[in-house]
């Protein structure tokens, strides 16, 4: 009873094992799609500085409060006079640090920019430097023309350069502004890389700098590990993988934060791109901060877990050795929908593996809680919790199949094929389906129709033969005519609501008697 064939770029995505393959590869279409859009409050691409205090105390000496026109601003910044200069760009960059509706692209279309790239090589005026760079960075804030704006003006290599000034608040100001150009989308991302910015950035890492530099260091170090179409280069993600580990491990929750985001950047993509970052040994501490107080270190150490799940059995295994399964059944009772909803899919890819891992699965205790999301949860987490029952079903034994049964997920299944989502009703009936073929093997089928029954499955699914899915409704008469036509009654009582527990500990006596070695025989 497979569903319908998944498109191929999700099929290029999705951890595949089985012989039910169409079924298994849905997991990773809409799921992957929807998780891969990394939210602006996840995660921001650009950010501007709107600081209102100058950072360079040299300046509070001499600083006077200068307010000028645009018209004016323009004159000073084409003047010869550095200090006219100074103050004109200083000027333009107050303007640009408005925390409400900054003129930037007023500030572009003057012309200016070209100065200010002009104004970024001149080391004899560190504070020049440090209010153009300043200016750049929040144009680079800005919309992609703005930030192509600033790179066609010729701004990324002075930039990268400025990453071995003297002046710190200088050197700073330069790793934010190309922050903002790397977030801009993978073309300007490679321009930063080409103009080799990781050497001078790992530098800076490796040395004694304040915690707030080392924030926007490793913001800027994610953001060159960010997008896939296409991903950055071998060489580059190498370069920077040995700082990464090395900050995962920094007491700060903001460098832990987009540290993890970006891992999960670099493991968002095929099996090679998730070795690369496993091997690095980064594992046993991503599991540790999945257990995170913070949502922001919790949320991407997540994602970067369970995109290390959907790479081959060998990489989900090392995840399962480093205790993924001591963390992700709690996660599915966190406060947070989202949270829940990442843990579950992170487990439907586990269930998607091996028999040997589905068994770790049940052993972790992980089915009470699927279950109760099944029954409670927002949708958008039942949804996940569907594909990991959909990849246990059609990945497991038979006995693991009852263990799911007494588990109690029929009864929630059932409910949800009232749901107007007509992909997840799919899969709850293939679900139904793999799970009355497992019973027919064993000579339990009847009985497992009549527990369906007793839960109200006859007459939803009955009902769902009318739908206006085709698809839908040719599956539901499939079930109904091959397991529930009135030729196979045979006038079974059907059991009551309250009897369901003896009812499934009758069906699981009656599976192990049938596989269990007679006395002196050899199993």
């Amino acid at each position: 009873m497979p569903t319908s064939e998944a498109p191929e770029e999700r099929l290029r995505k999705f951890k595949y094992r089985g012989r039910d393959a169409s079924m298994r590869r849905q997991q990773r279409i809409a799921v992957s799609l929807e998780l891969r859009k990394a939210k602006k409050d996840e995660q921001s691409l650009k950010r501007r500085n709107i600081t209102d205090v100058s950072p360079d105390a040299s300046e509070q000496q001499t600083k006077r409060t200068v307010s000028l026109t645009l018209q004016e601003i323009i004159n000073g910044v084409n003047a010869s006079d550095p200090e006219l200069c100074f103050q004109a760009t200083q000027a333009a960059r107050k303007m640009l640090s408005r925390e409400k509706n900054p003129p930037l692209k007023l500030i572009v279309d003057a012309g200016l920019i070209p100065r200010l790239v002009e104004f970024l090589k001149s080391s004899l005026h560190p504070r020049l430097q440090l209010e153009a760079a300043w200016a750049l960075t929040n144009i680079a804030s800005g919309t992609s023309d703005l930030t192509r704006a600033v790179v066609d003006g010729g701004a990324i290599q002075p930039l990268v350069e400025l990453l071995s000034s003297p002046h710190m608040t200088v050197c700073e100001q330069a790793v934010w502004a190309l922050g903002n150009i790397a977030g801009d989308g993978p073309k300007f991302r490679d321009d930063v890389i080409l103009s080799d910015a990781i050497p001078h950035l790992l530098t800076l890492v490796s040395s004694s700098i304040p915690v707030t530099f080392l924030r926007n260091i490793t913001w800027t170090l994610s953001n060159l590990c960010r997008n896939k179409n296409p991903y950055p280069s071998d060489h580059a993600v190498k370069q920077m993988l040995p700082a990464l580990f090395h900050l995962l491990w920094h007491p700060d929750e903001e460098v832990l934060s987009d540290t993890c985001w970006a891992l999960s950047y670099l493991t968002d993509g095929c099996d090679t791109r998730i070795g690369q970052v496993v091997d690095t040994g980064v594992l046993p501490r991503l599991v540790e901060l999945m257990s995170s107080s913070e949502l922001n270190v919790l949320t991407p150490s997540l994602r970067t877990v369970g995109n290390i799940v959907t790479g081959t059995d060998h990489q989900t295994q090392l995840a399962l050795d480093a205790g993924i399964l001591a963390v992700l059944p709690q996660l599915l009772t966190h406060p947070r929908s989202s949270i829940q909803k990442e843990a579950a899919w992170a487990l439907s890819n586990v269930a998607a593996g091996p028999r040997q891992h589905i068994q770790q699965l049940i052993a972790c205790g992980v089915l009470p809680p699927l279950v109760a999301v099944l029954e409670n949860g927002e949708f958008k987490v039942q949804k996940e919790a569907v594909w990991t029952v959909a990849n246990f079903t059609t990945g497991g034994t038979v006995d693991q199949l009852i263990q799911l049964v007494q588990a109690g997920v029929l009864e929630p299944l059932i409910n949800l094929l009232t749901i107007p989502d007509t992909k997840i009703v799919l899969i709850i009936l293939d679900i139904l389906f793999f799970i009355l073929q497992a019973a027919e093997k064993i000579s339990q089928k009847e009985n497992m129709c009549l527990l369906i029954e007793g839960l109200g499955g006859i007459d939803r699914i009955e009902a769902l033969q009318l739908h206006e899915n085709r698809q839908i409704a040719l599956t539901a008469l499939n079930i109904t005519e091959r397991h529930f036509s009135e030729e196979e009654e045979t006038g079974t009582t059907l059991p009551a609501r309250d009897q369901g527990h003896e009812f499934l500990k009758h069906l699981t006596n009656t599976y192990q008697s049938s596989t269990t070695p007679k006395s002196g025989t050899r199993p």
